[in-house]
């Protein structure tokens, strides 16, 4: 079990996906959680909480982690074949 969770994580840091999917991630709640006005504003809000960060990032990733693993699958299938 160890070795697949090596493996799985070393095929994803050794392209640019890896880095792209944090990088996207890291941008994406920094503008929710500090430039966009709204609910989710920190400075808004009147003082720092985490509890915003943790409303907004299921959200986020609930996009990014379906387009990591399709690219996951279609190697894996290639691999294959």
């Amino acid at each position: 079990m160890l070795a697949l969770l090596k493996k799985e994580i070393n095929t994803f840091f050794a392209s640019p996906i890896g880095y792209l999917v944090i990088a996207i991630f890291l941008v994406l709640n920094g503008l929710f959680l500090w430039v966009f006005k709204g609910e989710f504003n920190i400075l808004d809000y009147g003082f720092a909480d985490l509890s915003a960060f943790f409303l907004l990032a299921p959200w986020i990733l609930l996009f990014l982690i379906p387009a990591v693993t399709m690219r996951s699958f279609s190697d894996e299938k290639n691999k294959v074949l």
